[in-house]
């Protein structure tokens, strides 16, 4: 029995103690009768509505008390959702998830701080301008004369849409050293699920959802002369190659400005995202680990490194090109074949973009969002652009936006990659800092290569990564600590 006589009437009376009040027993009672009638209707159905209800809002609660949750979150779903569609029915537009976390991150932002007024100032940066003129030009392509629907533009939206709202939110919520730590462990984390369960399809095989979607039509490319090229959960065994490329890159770079357990992460992510990118089959993501070392090795300025590095990369390229080493290893075969410049694919590549140059000559706008390419023959299955392989992201960007939003991409690219570059070789002084935005910025390097051989830039999980990485490379100056903090000869390193 609870006395309310000890109770202090200026306190907040919290608990069982509430349960003393009618008022309290009489909620207790209601919520429990409309439980057990939820249950009784529903059964099972009940039993999972009822428990996503309650996840739904003690999520939401954290998110609005934590706006940063809600960055993690999309990392994380940005990395299984395109997966998790073989297991779904079809037709679920399951590619919202990824819209409707930004807009809670961005609404859960403003009324964290509600009581003031939000500063935007962190994100008043000028990739965030060229993002807005990236997404102006998109908005334009709903003009486009070209274009003959909206869905596929609706579809395409990650491209102008994305784009703008993650820089914006990495450079309001990723601000700190831990919090730089904390989205990298979060994609090492889903790195090593990602290889490992690429390991599983190689060595167990796949399971039934996989199964049926190759048996749709998918086991023209991912089986090749009797071998699966693994995919993962990933949409496809090119995005699962280039991404653990890109890992392997930014991973192992990134372990060098760490101690202890933290390098030991992160040296295990590495290796394990280039081991990856191997069984995936993917010839032209070996590009990335190719690009990003070499940039590596550039940033550095010391011409030892560099010669080192130039040797270390000519014996990789002489092993793939004129050696017949390990060539019973079916996925170091594959890879030796990207190597060859009469390899059938890439003249079959070469004669597509002949035809899209000429189609494309009288077209500098392109020829709209979501048009080009397979993707778009859900859409126009007989259109010309639907039945044309665009294979490369740049040759994507070139027919679905011309030679117009071509040149702006590239622009933009090599903007914020050569702006970052020269800040760590001249403006950082901070050696923990150089190191973790050279893996940025060497993992962007060999994304945008390999991009030209595959489409990997622009889809996910790839795709917000890279987003995020143009934001923090492009503010390097917050993560620097105190010159205080570092002896002499480590700031001539």
């Amino acid at each position: 029995m609870i006395n309310n006589d000890n109770i202090n009437p200026f306190d907040k009376i919290s608990g069982s103690a509430s349960l003393a009040k009618p008022k309290g027993i009489v909620l207790l009672f209601a919520a429990t009768v409309l439980f057990a009638l939820i249950l009784s209707k529903l059964e099972i159905v009940g039993v999972g509505l009822l428990f996503s209800l309650m996840f739904g809002a003690i999520y939401l609660y954290i998110l609005f008390k934590n706006p940063i949750i809600g960055f993690y979150t999309a990392i994380g779903l940005n990395f299984v959702l395109l997966g998790l569609t073989r297991y779904l029915p079809p037709g679920l537009p399951v590619g919202f998830g990824i819209d409707g976390i930004m807009i809670l991150t961005f609404l859960a932002l403003i009324f964290s701080r509600f009581r003031e007024r939000v500063n935007w100032s962190p994100a008043n940066k000028t990739i965030t301008i060229l993002a807005i003129i990236w997404l102006g030009y998109f908005m334009f392509q709903l003009v486009n004369p070209e274009a003959r629907m909206i869905e596929p533009w609706i579809a395409g939206r990650g491209t102008g849409f994305y784009f703008l709202f993650f820089v914006i939110l990495t450079f309001m919520l990723i601000n700190t050293n831990k919090r730089l730590d904390t989205f990298l462990y979060v994609w090492g984390i889903f790195s090593i699920l990602g290889t490992l369960k690429g390991m599983g399809q190689m060595i167990f095989g796949v399971d039934y959802a996989e199964q049926a979607w190759l048996d749709a039509g998918q086991w023209k490319t991912h089986l090749l002369f009797g071998k699966l090229r693994v995919f993962s959960f990933f949409s496809d065994a090119g995005q699962f190659g280039g991404n653990q490329g890109y890992a392997g890159v930014v991973f192992i770079i990134y372990s060098m400005a760490k101690k202890g357990f933290p390098k030991i992460f992160f040296i295990t992510v590495g290796i394990l995202g280039l081991y990856g990118m191997m069984i995936s089959g993917t010839r032209g993501s070996i590009a990335v680990p190719f690009a990003g070392f070499m940039t590596f090795f550039v940033l550095k300025k010391n011409i030892k490194v560099l010669s080192f590095g130039l040797l270390a990369v000519a014996l990789i390229f002489v092993f793939f090109k004129f050696t017949m080493i390990a060539n019973g290893n079916a996925q170091i075969r594959r890879m030796r074949t990207g190597f060859d410049p009469n390899n059938a694919s890439l003249q079959i590549r070469k004669a597509n973009q002949e035809i899209l140059k000429g189609y494309l000559a009288s077209r500098p706008f392109g020829g709209g969002i979501g048009h080009a390419g397979d993707k778009a023959q859900r859409f126009l299955p007989n259109a010309f652009l639907s039945n044309v392989a665009t294979d490369s992201w740049y040759v994507t960007i070139w027919a679905e936006m011309g030679i117009i939003g071509l040149t702006m991409h590239l622009i933009i690219l090599f903007y914020v990659i050569g702006m970052a570059s020269f800040k760590v070789m001249f403006r950082i002084r901070d050696p923990i800092t150089k190191l973790k935005m050279s893996a940025l910025i060497c993992g962007m390097a060999g994304i945008m290569l390999a991009s030209y051989g595959n489409a990997v830039f622009g889809q996910m999980p790839t795709c917000l990564l890279i987003y995020a990485s143009m934001a923090l490379m492009s503010n390097p100056e917050i993560f620097e600590r105190p010159i205080e903090e570092y002896d002499p000869e480590l700031l001539t390193a």
